[in-house]
């Protein structure tokens, strides 16, 4: 809608009051320095005018920001906590391990087996709570798997035994 076209321009004191608040002061970019004016000495942000140069650079003033200039930050260094390998280690049953996946059950074997890895691994990254759940459970894998190993050992024998000694 243009306004100019328009019988009659709007009339902009019917609106709502402005509640009495007083406009924002206007913006400096360096509060503490003099306003430039026609007056003053300086032209622009507090330097002196340069005849016959190019660009014109602020003289720098020792403690004093200017726009556009990066602000120091002070940034505290990364520190990075490790654990070191505990002292005294909890078993990881690794070789017992091996044992049950070789020579007694392969599924309970290799089930202990990486149990007993995760308890080696929890070890040496100083984690204790971690190496003593994964030993236990790779204890315990590893003491069903030699159980199946020993039973179905001891069924073959009673197998031959009874079937093929007839």
């Amino acid at each position: 809608m243009d306004y100019n076209k328009s019988a009659s321009a709007p009339n902009w004191e019917d609106e709502k009051p402005s509640m009495v608040q007083k406009p924002p002061p206007p913006y400096h970019d360096n509060p503490g320095a003099p306003q430039p004016g026609p007056a003053h000495p300086y032209q622009g942000y507090g330097f002196p005018q340069q005849h016959g140069a190019v660009y014109s650079q602020q003289p720098q003033v020792a403690g004093q920001q200017y726009p556009g200039q990066p602000i120091p930050i002070a940034m505290q260094p990364t520190v990075y906590v490790t654990q070191a390998p505990l002292a005294n280690p909890v078993n990881d049953y690794l070789g017992y391990s091996i044992f049950t996946m070789l020579c007694c059950c392969l599924p309970f074997g290799i089930a202990a087996l990486i149990y007993s890895i995760w308890a080696r691994e929890a070890n040496f990254a100083g984690n204790r709570m971690s190496a003593e759940r994964s030993s236990r459970t790779a204890k315990t894998l590893n003491h069903v798997a030699l159980g199946l190993g020993l039973g179905s050992l001891v069924l073959s024998v009673i197998y031959v035994i009874v079937i093929v000694m007839r």
